[in-house]
């Protein structure tokens, strides 16, 4: 950090107070060319910090840069109103921005310039959820910061609409039939813990996509600082629910209450732990009876993994791929044609609806039921990762809860029973 400039005149509100009004600024130089500078104002008003650029080597011309107010009235709050210290930061700021544009003052770049540039970045890079990157930037982001400039922006105005996201309702999906009636969205419960917690979620991964698109932008020299956002944490613990699974019992149940279309699917997810993206692309050649395996080439990580299948699995696949080539999709429609994107949703909720499965869940959570048996089966949190094709860490915040541990092994060992339980013949009813 570079040491801040010392000044007898400026360094103090006491000290400028003191000094006559004038309209020539009173300049404090940093080095050849850049200066910082305070106006005196008439009227008992508060002075004003101004930069100063002077290329004597280029062009031999003057730019100036209005920082803020002095605090000579009103004590500093590090965005319009600064004291020396922090109108000289602001001015480095400015100088290091001429300095990337070799010394010519590039036009104010936007939040909504940010993101495009970010979201054509993210399509070159290969991103793998371009459309749920954009409906975030349109829905969440652009109605409230979309027209502010990068350099206007402070960590007040950027948390402020973090905390507005985790407040409001939640978003509704409409229907697509003609003449729908439209579904208003209602506000989470205050009672409500978990939807509290969801909605919380919800904006840390909102804030997750801006911070992209403006540490790219600061990375390209686009803005001088990236001290406003960095400074907006997200909201702590909102990403610790408790995964939801199903038995043995609501897995049969599923399967055996799903249509006869979609319920190779359904058995495909819980046989394997498969995403619904990597279980419409599996084609036949992926499949090898002899070691047992799946092999999916294409992933969310986009790393290529084999999935381990016990007996009940190899034989499920083998029926699957009876009488197909190597090239032929394993799970398709009745008509041959390939799932598509959000295909499984309606025959989910379709299947927990006959099932009695309550709240009905989304086809991720059949992967979290194959995780979690594997996992209260006493397999390693490194082997389940594996399977999943996700790092042990995140087995570790979803599943090590259900490990059957030293801890819990030795509390059940050592706690005595203290006789305070009553016998009763009222069996609770499962499945």
């Amino acid at each position: 950090m570079p040491r801040k400039a010392r000044d007898e005149n400026l360094g103090t509100r006491a000290a400028r107070l003191r000094l006559p009004v004038r309209r020539e600024p009173y300049w404090r130089h940093f080095q050849e060319g850049r200066a910082i500078g305070y106006r005196r104002i008439a009227g008992g008003k508060a002075g004003t910090w101004i930069a100063r650029y002077y290329d004597a080597a280029g062009e031999r011309v003057r730019k100036y840069q209005s920082l803020g107010t002095a605090d000579d009235l009103l004590d500093a709050d590090g965005v319009t109103t600064l004291t020396f210290s922090q109108a000289q930061d602001a001015a480095r700021d400015w100088f290091r921005e001429l300095t990337r544009t070799g010394g010519h003052v590039a036009e104010p770049v936007t939040v909504k310039q940010a993101t495009t540039a970010y979201v054509a970045d993210y399509k070159a890079r290969g991103g793998k959820d371009v459309k749920g990157v954009e409906t975030t930037i349109n829905a969440h982001i652009l109605p409230k910061l979309g027209e502010k400039r990068l350099a206007d922006l402070t960590t007040a105005m950027i948390r402020s609409w973090h905390r507005a996201l985790a407040t409001a309702a939640p978003r509704v999906r409409q229907s697509a039939k003609p003449n729908a009636p439209k579904v208003a969205p209602k506000p989470v419960a205050a009672d409500d813990a978990e939807g509290q917690r969801a909605r919380r979620a919800s904006a840390n991964r909102i804030l997750t996509v801006l911070k992209a698109a403006l540490n790219l932008a600061f990375a390209d020299g686009k803005v001088a600082s990236d001290d406003a956002w960095r400074r907006v944490q997200p909201f702590k613990n909102a990403d610790a629910a408790r995964i939801r699974f199903l038995t043995d019992a609501e897995a049969t149940r599923l399967v055996n209450a799903a249509d006869a279309d979609f319920r190779p699917m359904i058995v495909a997810a819980l046989l394997t732990g498969a995403r619904y993206g990597e279980l419409v692309r599996f084609r036949v050649q992926d499949f090898n009876p002899e070691a047992a395996t799946l092999h999916v080439k294409q992933s969310k990580t986009d790393k290529a993994r084999h999935i381990m299948l016990t007996d009940e699995g190899k034989a499920f696949f083998a029926q699957q791929c009876a009488g197909k080539s190597g090239k032929e999709l394993i799970l398709t429609r009745p008509d041959g044609d390939e799932w598509g994107k959000s295909a499984q949703i309606r025959p989910m909720k379709a299947a927990c609806e006959a099932a009695k499965i309550t709240p009905a869940i989304g086809f991720h959570i059949l992967r979290h039921t194959h995780a979690s048996r594997l996992t209260m089966a006493g397999v390693p949190l490194g082997v389940v990762a594996s399977q999943l094709g996700n790092s042990e860490a995140i087995c570790a915040k979803h599943y090590a809860h259900l490990c059957p541990g030293y801890v819990a092994d030795s509390i059940r060992a050592a706690f005595a029973p203290l006789g305070i339980v009553q016998e009763s013949n009222v069996v609770p009813l499962t499945g």
